[in-house]
């Protein structure tokens, strides 16, 4: 008699990898500003992606997580003018005769691969 074969689960699961995305923090001061977008090569230069939020004070913050890597970024106030960060000094020319911000993301620290292993 013939043995049944058996099937292979098509939930079989798949070890995942822990995220080696880090928390990135941007910040820009404007109080006069009315709306603070980042934008850079992490979301295709999309300027309605990342608004950050304001402060009482004027200080305009966001928080996204990135992998390790360099990134190009500008933020984008009142919806017209692209700033260069005035807090980072890392910069490099574009395309259009201007310069935009480079922030470094390094691999995540022991502690923080810990931490996102299950």
């Amino acid at each position: 008699m013939k043995q049944p074969t058996r099937k292979k689960s098509s939930s079989a699961r798949v070890a995942k990898r822990p995220s080696t995305k880090q928390p990135v923090t941007f910040e820009y001061f404007d109080p006069s500003a009315t709306i603070v977008t980042l934008v850079g090569d992490f979301n295709k230069w999309d300027s309605k992606v990342r608004p950050l939020k304001r402060d009482a004070g004027g200080l305009w913050k966001v928080t996204i997580r990135l992998e390790p890597g360099t990134y190009q970024y500008k933020f984008v106030v009142n919806g017209e003018r692209w700033e260069e960060d005035p807090l980072n000094l890392h910069r490099t020319y574009n395309e259009h005769g201007t310069q935009n911000s480079i922030r470094k993301v390094g691999p995540p620290s022991e502690g923080e691969r810990k931490s996102a292993q299950p």
